[in-house]
């Protein structure tokens, strides 16, 4: 095969799919008095009639040409590994046909049709074709077998067949399928091609899409899906394609609020992008400022409200702004809810802004069926009637109104509603139809103003496919006026057919079910259905008066000049990237420090030697210089940096010790090498060629003087040493240059070159004493008489020094917390840590974040003092929290040891922290005592119910571990604003698995409170209160299905004496605070304590107090309202 061979050695090159004759063998059973005949086999050679046989009519595809050619086969056994048949034209382009007459690789005969151009065709060619290949006995037309497949030929696939089209044994076989003959005789055999070419609107029939580019294809981009953003990318593009939606984003000023929080900035960047970029844009930056983490990546969302989230925060930011209420103006319409009485003059009603409108599905065949349903209405009689002020009750009707509609008209479709049978949320697939153009003014009640058209036309159908639980989300959306529908399915944009975008989302059943297919698969949940899995749930409408205002010219002057800059300016940075790793096998990275950076360093060693993002003046420069420079250039390069000639400049090679330090060792005095050579010569083989510059001190002539280096009489070479002075009162330890000190000189001879660099007058000069900084464990006093060669120094070693200090400066150092001593302050150096301290969540919010560098080896109390000092607070009220390295948020308190350094609460070995915690930040609250006194209180964690049991505050309270409940209750007094008639009525309930336990009196003692239990607390409920000598109490909790799933609040509950179910759910319903179809849905039943009890299911006749006995407990058997959710994700929030 050549290059265009797709497949070599494959099975049939078809996708199964779009095979049309390969049918499973089926039973046809025709009724023993049908009068139909069978159709008879067509000839072979009756080429209409065997066209119209095999190939068989597309629907929905409209026909560019079609047409067939018979290449008549001879000496087939003396045929060549590969043949090719007559080229023949069919829809103004060549074909043949190409044979493998022994195989392809494989025991058959393989046949393929081939675009027949004589060279490569013409760039961008392509061909949607239905093609079939007939193979047939010249002699006997009645003798055939074919094949059939759909393919887009392309300048990349131009061949298209089938390897194993005919086993080489069947076709030289003495008859073929007991036909009497063989296929192949007398070593000769015709095969014809059918061909039908169709017209491709949309440009991307049968694409399999590789190297497909939207940009290119429609001048359009698409959305990268991060996980499960499809939902998202579907509807940004809607709003995008909005244009005078993504006119009022850019309008909002962002310029000085340009960070990754502000959702405005992170969408004008988003729309800025999707208007410029030449490939899929990226969600992340805009999810990142919502605030979102990756669970919420992986979690899909309610669309209409993930919308109307989305639609308050830009309406947040455009007040004050030019596009202040442009948003309202675009999409917001009123609409009356009123109760209007039949037999008095007497309407109460209201109007209300809507931002979309959510129809039903379920029951309705359309639109306008669903429109009628919305304003259907209802009649209030009987035991419903009305009570209307001044009246008393009346019969009235209730319903909606439209009182107008907005420019732009969202509709969400009610695809997903909850099945009582089920007892689960369904999506509901039943056809639903919707129109191009949609007129909604009888919809609008008599007095709307109508002198506007109230005529919509189509501009977007966002879909899903697949189930409640599992599925994907697009939208077809049309940009332009008068332009096309385009499907844009993520990061991929392509052409659609009106079709397309209405009819195949209309849901329903499959009409095109054939050769007893009994359903379609499911691509997301894998299984067969009768009814399409894809569905319209969102519908975009733009007045017809609106669309040239709405779909407005967006220009790059309106687009926020800075969101512009800023992206070209990434975009510039990233193509520099891209072209320096191209290029970095020609150049070398060096690192350099001088004289200049030691001195601004605080630290052990030279220097730090990583890359630091942020550099500071102590940082090493960083060059990127090619190879084949030479060290005489690079000293060139480094001297105009520091404004000195390069002459000037001397470069030493760092080398790693064998104690871990890094140390100059020798200079680079070949100035002809290159710095390649110097680096495999003498570097470590590092990330960066490191370097020290020493710049000459003394200059004759406009020529650098060095000492001599060479070897002397008796040795008696200069060594090279660096100085650091550490400064008791500053609390620093900085480098202050180097010098040259002969290696027979002693140590006390350095004290007067020191004095000089530190410009000490002789006679002030204080009393030093001198430390050798051997490793960065290692700081080893120096003796004065010893000479260097003695102290064992040598090119590139540390000495620092310090001033001696009496024994009262030595304790008021100590005193404040410093050190006094040049090792104390080594120690604290190699063991600093910059630890951020933030304020703790919900406790101390408004506080300050602060870095503090402290030493691992310091306890709770003197870090504890540090940050005091910092935050000019008692340090003895601070207490600690670790932090959760994956979720930034507070972990567990630190426990006030003073056994346990800082080190082992920030990297904890088997203890209460575990070890999946930030190692260098720790949380903080500024507590109302202080530690001592806290640790005499209990802390107890209690939820506060009210609103029946729908609303739940939670409170953390601390109260001394002798104390009693009614102590818990003046702490929540005190904690909350709670008034005292509530606390004097409280009840607090001891609750586990979401069961009361028992109630807990006033004098109830604190320790008494078993761990790992929860307190409820509530105000006196009304039936309590009004509870009469007889009633009698009962605990009630919330299961589903099974009555070991429990979930919600529990509660006591009184039961009346002949009171039935049916009554007492009034009494229920204003207990729990569930109202609706969700009450009616509960299930009641009584289970006893046991652990392994059933629940007995109630009737609405059935007496409560007669039926419970002493050991039970009410039941409310319904959904876990909060699973449900949980499941789906989190509430959607955008911060």
């Amino acid at each position: 095969m050549d290059k265009m061979d797709p497949i070599l050695g494959s099975d049939m090159l078809i996708d199964e799919y779009d095979m049309i004759d390969e049918k499973p063998d089926v039973a046809i059973i025709t009724p023993a008095d049908s009068s139909e005949e069978p159709e008879p086999e067509p000839m072979a050679d009756d080429f209409e009639a065997m066209k119209a046989r095999v190939l068989h009519n597309l629907p929905d595809l409209e026909v560019e040409a079609e047409g067939y050619s018979t290449w008549q086969i001879e000496n087939y056994r003396g045929l060549s590994k590969r043949e090719h048949g007559p080229t023949f034209e069919c829809g103004g382009n060549p074909w043949r046909v190409l044979l493998f007459p022994y195989g392809n690789n494989v025991d058959s005969a393989s046949f393929y049709l081939e675009q027949g151009f004589e060279d490569k065709p013409p760039d961008g060619w392509y061909a949607c074709v239905q093609f079939v290949l007939v193979l047939w006995n010249k002699n006997d037309p009645s003798i055939y077998t074919h094949h059939s497949a759909n393919h887009r030929f392309n300048v990349d696939e131009g061949d298209w067949g089938f390897t194993r089209f005919a086993e080489l044994r069947k076709l030289f076989a003495v008859q073929w399928e007991n036909r009497g003959r063989p296929m192949v005789e007398n070593d000769a055999v015709n095969v014809t091609a059918y061909l039908r070419i169709y017209k491709d609107p949309t440009g991307v029939l049968w694409h399999n899409f590789n190297n497909y580019d939207s940009k290119t294809e429609t001048g359009m981009v698409g959305l990268k899906n991060q996980g499960a953003t499809c939902y998202l990318n579907s509807l940004l593009q809607s709003l995008y394609f909005t244009n005078a939606f993504r006119k009022a984003v850019y309008q909002i000023p962002t310029e000085h609020e340009a960070d990754r929080a502000n959702s405005a900035w992170a969408l004008q960047r988003l729309f800025y992008q999707l208007q410029t970029s030449e490939a899929a844009v990226s969600t992340q930056e805009l999810t990142q400022s919502f605030g979102w983490e990756t669970k919420h990546i992986f979690e899909q969302q309610d669309v209409q409200e993930l919308s109307r989230i989305l639609m308050e925060r830009m309406e947040e930011r455009m007040k004050g702004t030019e596009a202040e209420n442009a948003l309202a103006k675009m999409f917001v319409g009123k609409m009356k809810t009123y109760i209007s009485c039949i037999n008095v003059d007497y309407e109460s009603s209201r109007i209300e802004d809507f931002w979309d409108i959510q129809l039903n599905v379920s029951g309705n065949k359309n639109l306008d069926d669903s429109f009628k349903d919305y304003i259907q209405v209802e009649t209030m009689d009987g035991e419903n009637k009305y009570f209307a002020e001044g009246f008393g009750l009346q019969d009235a009707r209730k319903g909606v109104k439209f009182e107008s509609f907005p420019q732009v008209l969202h509709l969400q479709l009610k695809r997903f509603e909850y099945d009582i049978n089920r007892d689960a949320m369904m999506k509901v697939n039943d056809r639903y139809e919707f129109p191009e153009v949609f007129d909604a003014t009888p919809y609008l009640s008599e007095d709307a103003d109508t002198s506007e058209s109230n005529v919509y036309q189509l501009h977007g159908v966002l879909v899903h496919s697949g189930d409640f639980n599992a599925g994907h989300y697009y939208a077809y959306l049309k940009p332009t006026k008068d332009g096309h529908f385009y499907k844009f399915d993520d990061d991929r944009v392509t052409r659609a057919t009106m079709k397309e975008a209405l009819e195949e989302n209309f849901g329903g059943d499959y009409t095109n079910l054939v050769n007893g297919n009994t359903g379609f698969r499911n691509p997301y949940t894998r299984t067969l259905s009768t009814k399409r899995s894809m569905s319209a749930y969102m519908l975009v409408y733009i007045r017809q008066t609106r669309v040239d205002s709405i779909l407005l010219p967006v220009t790059e002057q309106d687009t926020p000049s800075h969101i512009a800059q800023q992206l070209n300016d990434e975009r510039a940075l990233l193509e520099k990237k891209r072209k320096e790793r191209d290029e970095q096998h020609l150049y070398l990275s060096c690192a350099v420090i001088t004289d200049d950076h030691f001195k601004a360093y605080q630290g052990l060693d030279l220097a730090v030697w990583d890359s630091d993002p942020n550099p500071v003046s102590s940082s090493p420069d960083f060059y990127r210089i090619l190879r084949l420079l030479t060290i005489r250039e690079l000293c060139q390069r480094i001297g105009d940096d520091k404004h000195v000639p390069g002459e000037q400049v001397r470069l030493w090679v760092m080398v790693n010790r064998q104690n871990k330090t890094v140390r100059p060792d020798q200079p680079l005095l070949d100035q002809d090498m290159t710095v390649e050579e110097a680096a495999n010569k003498y570097g470590s083989r590092d990330k960066y060629f490191r370097l020290w510059a020493e710049i000459a001190e003394h200059v004759e002539d406009g020529r650098a003087i060095w000492p001599d280096l060479q070897p002397q009489a008796g040795n008696n070479i200069p060594i090279l040493v660096f100085l650091k002075y550490f400064d008791p009162e500053a609390q620093t330890l900085r480098g202050v240059g180097h010098i040259y000190v002969k290696k027979h000189a002693k140590v006390a001879d350095m004290v007067p070159m020191i004095c000089q660099l530190m410009n000490w007058s002789p006679g002030s000069t204080p009393n030093i004493h001198l430390y050798e900084e051997i490793k960065h464990s290692m700081i080893e006093p120096m003796k004065g008489k010893m000479t260097l060669q003695q102290a064992e120094i040598q090119d590139g070693d540390i000495v620092c020094f310090q001033r001696a200090l009496s024994d009262h400066e030595v304790s008021a150092i100590q005193q404040a917390g410093n050190y006094a001593n040049t090792r104390e302050f080594y120690d604290y150096l190699l063991n600093r840590i910059v630890v951020k301290f933030c304020p703790r969540p919900q406790q101390n919010s408004d506080g300050e974040t602060v870095d503090i560098a402290l030493s691992k080896k310091m306890s709770y109390d003197q870090f504890s003092a540090k940050l005091g000092e910092a935050l000019k607070v008692d340090p003895t009220h601070i207490r600690f929290s670790t932090a959760n390295a994956t979720t930034n948020k507070p972990k567990s308190i630190v426990r006030r040891n003073p056994n346990q350094n800082l080190y082992q609460i920030l990297h904890p070995q088997f203890s209460s922290y575990s070890s999946h915690q930030r190692s260098d930040m720790l949380f903080y609250e500024v507590m109302d005592m202080s530690l001592t006194e806290l640790e005499t209180k209990k802390p107890i964690k209690l939820t506060w119910v009210s609103e029946g049991l729908t609303k739940e505050d939670n409170y953390e309270l601390l109260v001394p571990k002798s104390g009693f409940i009614s102590d818990l209750l003046s702490e929540l007094k005190r904690k909350s604003s709670l008034d005292d008639d509530s606390i004097r009525e409280a009840r607090v309930y001891l609750v586990q698995g979401n069961k009361i336990s028992k109630e807990l009196s006033p004098d109830f003692p604190v320790p008494s409170i078993p761990d790992y239990y929860v307190i409820f607390a509530e105000r006196m409920p009304e039936d309590e209160r009004t509870a009469q000598g007889g009633d009698r109490p009962i605990y009630a909790f919330h299961f589903d299905k099974e009555a070991n799933k429990v979930h919600g609040v529990p509660f006591k509950f009184y039961l009346k004496p002949g009171e039935t179910l049916k009554d007492a759910k009034t009494r229920l319903a204003k207990r729990t605070g569930i109202k609706g179809k969700q009450f009616e849905n509960i299930k009641f039943a009584l289970i006893s304590r046991s652990p392994y009890a059933k629940p007995c299911y109630l009737n609405d006749e059935e007496v409560l107090f007669d039926a419970a006995g002493p050991e039970d407990l009410l039941a409310l058997d319904h959904v876990n309202k909060s699973r449900t959710q949980s499941s789906k994700g989190d509430s959607i929030f955008i911060r």
